[in-house]
């Protein structure tokens, strides 16, 4: 009887570990100005751990989200990562929404050899933090080129007014990389003015840029400015197409905005108008599990995760946690996956010196307007 109970209780033993639970941290910011990303890009990585849990989970085991709100705040950003990282044990992390925060808690990440994942983080340097540090989100310096050409092509844009954000890292890399793209296109730049987080009256600004007749205004600001930013100028009597950055890319500047959204220009490897079968079963799923339609950090989101499921998949999780992050690590470069953000594989990064470091996206911008109270593709 003895030697029954334990061959029984060898076998639960066995059973309990093979449907482990394999525990990944989300640090978003869930509440504070930021929230209309992070609540959005929390949404997709729900339903993605549930699909992929529904499915088998990972080799049998299964995800299971440990979610904290970071505020999007660099200094709750890095106590969140280490109650993630330490206290809570999981094996890697997705975030933070703002690269303002990435830039500060990665770092953590970084040096607890742990896998961190952002799917939101734009701006440059980032990856250049380390090895450990990887993201899904297209950089601006890839993506802002390809949304002036397209604004260059269609809309007659012939010289711009620039309006950017001086005290964000996002802000303040989308303008580096505008500058340097209208530099290369050889549009002329009417005026440049700077607005600062917090900000709600635009108009001296705006007065500005009507006063230099601009074909359009370049803007590179996350949507809590960028919004009544749009507002403001339509007010004016600024009617001039906005080419926007990453920040303005969701479905909330319809929220916020509502028809003084019209004429706003972004790219993004994503659209929601993109009719492509994942994408489609996507767009369906989230809307009805959520009742709202996604966004572009919604769709990334969704994607970062099956693509670390990938290679999850392919690492034997031996229960040894600093050797299961590093496993992981080493796994990740070589996935490729194709999604609702259409074919992805990671590009290597360099850091200031030149040395290799974190992993970057490697997809193709889609260039998306919006008229009638939705983004529609250009081409």
């Amino acid at each position: 009887m003895k030697k029954l109970l334990t061959i029984l209780s060898a076998a639960v033993a066995a059973t309990v570990a093979q449907a482990a639970d394999i525990k990944v941290g989300v640090a978003e910011a869930l509440s504070g100005g930021a929230a209309q990303y992070g609540a959005a890009i929390r949404n997709g990585f729900q339903l993605a751990a549930d699909e992929i849990n529904a499915a088998g989970g990972i080799n049998g085991n299964k995800i299971a989200l440990v979610i904290e709100d970071e505020q999007g705040k660099k200094e709750e950003a890095i106590n969140v990562f280490k109650k993630l990282i330490f206290q809570d044990q999981v094996l890697m992390i997705f975030g933070p929404t703002l690269s303002n925060s990435a830039q500060a808690a990665d770092p953590i990440a970084q040096g607890a050899k742990t896998v961190v994942f952002g799917t939101s983080n734009t701006a440059d340097g980032i990856t250049s933090i380390g090895d450990f540090v990887f993201r899904n989100s297209v950089t601006e310096a890839d993506v802002l080129p390809e949304t002036l050409k397209m604004a260059v092509k269609k809309a007659g844009v012939k010289k711009v007014a620039v309006l950017y954000g001086n005290d964000d890292v996002f802000t303040k890399s989308g303008y580096d990389n505008f500058k340097k793209a209208l530099s290369d296109l050889k549009i002329p730049v009417t005026t440049t003015e700077t607005f600062a987080k917090g900000d709600v009256d635009f108009k001296a600004q705006l007065t500005k840029i009507k006063a230099t007749n601009p074909d359009a205004i370049v803007l590179s600001a996350l949507l809590a400015e960028g919004a009544p930013i749009m507002v403001q100028a339509r007010q004016l009597g600024l009617n001039v197409p906005v080419i926007g950055g990453n920040g303005m890319n969701s479905v909330k500047v319809f929220d916020l905005a509502k028809d003084k959204a019209e004429g706003l220009w972004v790219g993004s490897p994503w659209s929601i108008e993109n009719q492509s079968e994942a994408n489609r079963k996507f767009v369906v799923a989230y809307t009805g599990k959520y009742k709202t339609a996604p966004d572009q950090f919604a769709a990334q989101a969704y994607d970062g995760l099956y693509i670390a499921a990938q290679a999850m998949k392919k690492v034997k999780l031996s229960g040894n946690l600093p050797a299961d992050r590093v496993a992981l690590r080493n796994a990740l470069p070589e996935v490729k996956w194709s999604g609702v953000t259409g074919d992805f594989q990671f590009r290597r990064a360099t850091d200031k010196a030149g040395r290799p470091a974190g992993y970057d996206a490697q997809q193709t911008a889609i260039v998306s307007v919006t008229r009638g109270g939705k983004f529609s593709i250009e081409k």
